[in-house]
């Protein structure tokens, strides 16, 4: 048997709904075999819920790269939280090294509940290093006026434009989400790749339980990349796991509640 293979390079959410555990499930639940690279720890203080982030020794990040990139190869890789400039410098200089294909860029810059940028010099290095070599960039609203420098986006012809910016970057292909910002009730997204514009939209859920979807989302798509999916059918796919996994969602504590990445899998079960 042949399974599809995976690599999410990223940090760990303690909570268990974001980062390299929600990449792990969406992993296991679309049948492909997941592989890690740990770039950060995120802890949460028990009383507030402010985030604690914790980078991993370059060292360290750097056997764990070479392990998978050297000694098991994927057929699809995302990366989240990537924690410093130094981190995405050795991320992309190791992929570049390997010339490996499918490879998706996740922007991670903040963790959900907060408006900071976590490191605003890591959108640079982002721009410099890693979104050049990328088949597919996946930003919200938020993390592309950054990438793009336009400022909030507001309509869907900002969307067109920071899209078309940032793949002049160099990405293969831009897949900017927005879950019913601009569009209320609409949970619109753009994919360009850089011949034409597709828009994608669902109902969007009415429910705070969402922590972790822009984590599923990109590991979904990577999954649908993993086995053999044109960019195109793997974010149609996407979208779909995201919108069942939202519809699941449920309150771990008083603070936060994760998507159900089981949710497509016990929708089929009850047909």
């Amino acid at each position: 048997m042949t399974i599809p293979k995976t690599l999410t390079i990223a940090g760990s959410d303690t909570s268990g709904g974001a980062g390299i555990q929600a990449d792990l499930k969406t992993f296991q639940e679309l049948g492909v075999y997941g592989m890690t690279v740990l770039t950060t720890v995120v802890a949460m203080k028990p009383d507030t819920w402010d985030h604690l982030v914790y980078p991993v020794d370059l060292g360290i990040v750097e056997a764990q790269l070479r392990t998978v990139l050297d000694g098991i190869g994927f057929d699809a890789m995302k990366t989240g939280m990537l924690g410093s400039v130094e981190i995405i410098e050795l991320v992309a200089s190791e992929l570049k090294r390997t010339h490996h294909k499918g490879i998706v860029i996740d922007p991670v810059m903040v963790c959900k509940g907060t408006d900071e940028v976590l490191q605003p010099e890591n959108t640079e290095a982002m721009l410099k290093y890693l979104i050049p070599g990328a088949d597919l960039v996946t930003p919200n609203l938020f993390e592309a006026s950054q990438l793009a420098k336009t400022g909030p986006i507001r309509s869907h012809e900002q969307m067109q434009q920071a899209a078309a910016i940032i793949h002049e970057h160099g990405a293969k292909n831009v897949l900017i989400k927005d879950r019913g910002v601009i569009e209320p009730g609409r949970a619109v997204d753009l994919l360009y790749d850089g011949k034409s514009f597709e828009w994608q939209e669902a109902d969007v859920v009415q429910t705070n339980y969402t922590h972790g979807a822009g984590c599923t989302t990109s590991a979904a798509v990577t999954a649908g990349i993993a086995k053999g999916l044109s960019v195109k059918d793997a974010v149609r796919e996407g979208k779909s796991f995201i919108t069942k996994a939202i519809a699941g969602g449920f309150p771990l504590n008083r603070f936060v509640g994760p998507t159900l990445h089981a949710a497509h899998r016990l929708q089929e079960s009850v047909k």
